[in-house]
């Protein structure tokens, strides 16, 4: 982010920063962040800088939620008093410059979140706003947290913003210091990794182009046609993702499709498609030879498939607008399923996650993807691969719906991803499994299973 150079204008505090205030109250009331922000956003022709900004204050400041309320009841008179959800927010959006950037000026934070309370409620909070950043910024050390070694996990959810019960399981997955590394790297600046599309370039002709522009960029431990990019946003837009040369699409969601292991002239069934990611890499990986069915039962969402392909020279995809558990096309002898997970795995992408998911959620979750992965299996020719994948690393949402589904499915067994990738990235059972902070990738998990001869 460069210098935001703070603007002489006749408006009493500033409309970008206001901005983010209105998408924070959104995304507080339920809203997605992209969601929100779009709402807030609307027509408005803004530059390309004020974008970035609005969207590094808005994700910055809704992870770090937990932390920023942690850090200002240690400069309010009354530490327990309370603030209305506006004020709240103005605060947070200033602790977050304060604290958490490091090319904003703490004058012009200061100033800014003062000039935001008063006109957006009143002059006192506007004082009250100036106090307690100033105060932050005098006796920075006045902030303490629960010793790491007597509470980890409080500590660890209030030190890097994340909800006790995730924090538990991590810990309790992990153990304090692995699972401290992957909260870590959820927290740090998200990162985009282009697949490079094989229908019209090759990973060297995009890593040229690449280069050429002064783009640093790494390629995929797994999959060498990934391509990670060492900064951020979407670098050479226009010239490589508009053309179709490369899709943005994470690594970690590639290892379902190699999993898969669809051939050129094969038929392959997507349940669940929408947006394509995973049918458009199955769909290159058969040479645009073949049959790639993606079902979605949103009709918006399919276009966006339709759009992707196109865009991609991809010309094997036949969409169909159905919900998969009505589906009754036939038998396939490669089926993919990606169901709704709580997406535990992007919690670094994904802003609002960490706060909008709960326990419940992840229990309820599980028994969509048992009954969906029941009907799924259906759907597998005798001697045909189903493939289970999701973009969580909550066992049960993963081991656990496998397990269960191989209890009561004696027809099929598990086809172990050793053939396909190296022992580190599967599990003793033959499962694929990522993590954030022991890969460069986003967590997942994918399962091969094979349907008997009978």
């Amino acid at each position: 982010m460069a210098n935001i150079k703070e603007k002489k204008t006749n408006q009493k505090y500033d409309p970008i920063r206001a901005a983010a205030v209105e998408s924070l109250l959104l995304i507080d009331a339920g809203d997605q962040t992209d969601t929100a922000i779009a709402r807030v956003v609307g027509n408005r022709r803004l530059r390309p800088i004020d974008r970035r900004f609005i969207l590094q204050l808005v994700n910055g400041t809704t992870k770090m939620r937990r932390r920023l309320d942690h850090e200002i009841k240690f400069y309010l008179a009354k530490p327990s008093m309370q603030l209305s959800e506006k004020l709240t927010t103005i605060l947070r959006l200033g602790f977050y410059q304060l604290h958490f950037t490091d090319r904003i000026p703490a004058a012009a934070a200061v100033s800014e979140s003062v000039n935001l309370a008063t006109q957006m409620i009143d002059r006192s909070r506007g004082n009250l706003v100036n106090a307690v950043m100033r105060a932050s910024l005098r006796e920075p050390n006045r902030i303490k947290f629960v010793d790491k070694q007597e509470h980890p996990v409080r500590h660890l959810a209030d030190f890097y913003s994340f909800p006790i019960y995730f924090v538990q399981y991590a810990v309790g997955e992990f153990g304090i210091e692995q699972a401290e590394k992957m909260l870590k790297t959820f927290n740090a600046p998200p990162q985009v990794t282009y697949r490079v599309n094989f229908l019209k370039a090759k990973p060297d002709e995009v890593a040229n182009i690449l280069q050429k522009n002064g783009v640093e960029f790494s390629y995929g431990k797994y999959l060498p046609e990934f391509i990670h990019i060492e900064e951020s946003g979407l670098p050479l837009q226009h010239e490589l993702i508009d053309t179709g040369k490369v899709f943005v699409q994470d690594e970690s969601a590639g290892l379902a499709v190699r999993l898969l292991n669809p051939r050129p002239n094969s038929s392959v069934i997507d349940l669940t498609s929408a947006p394509g990611g995973k049918a458009t890499y199955a769909a290159i990986r058969m040479r645009n030879k073949g049959r790639v069915t993606a079902i979605d039962k949103s009709h918006q969402r399919l276009k966006l498939v339709q759009e992707n392909a196109q865009r991609l020279g991809i010309k094997i995809i036949s969409p169909v607008a159905c919900d998969m558990m009505q589906f009754t096309g036939g038998q396939y002898n490669r089926v993919m399923l990606d169901p709704p997970c709580s997406g535990w795995g992007t919690a670094g992408k994904n802003s609002d996650l960490r706060w909008s998911k709960t326990e419940e959620d992840i229990t309820n979750l599980a028994h969509i993807q048992t009954n969906m992965i029941d009907r799924a299996a259906k759907m597998v020719k005798p001697g045909g691969v189903l493939v289970y994948s999701t973009c969580t690393i909550i066992r049960q949402e993963n081991d656990q719906v496998i397990e269960e589904f191989l209890l009561q499915n004696k027809e099929f067994e598990i086809d172990s991803a050793l053939p396909y990738f190296d022992k580190e990235l599967v599990s003793e059972r033959g499962f694929v499994k990522t993590y954030p902070g022991f890969d460069t990738m986003d967590g997942s998990f994918c399962a091969r299973l094979k349907r008997k001869l009978r």
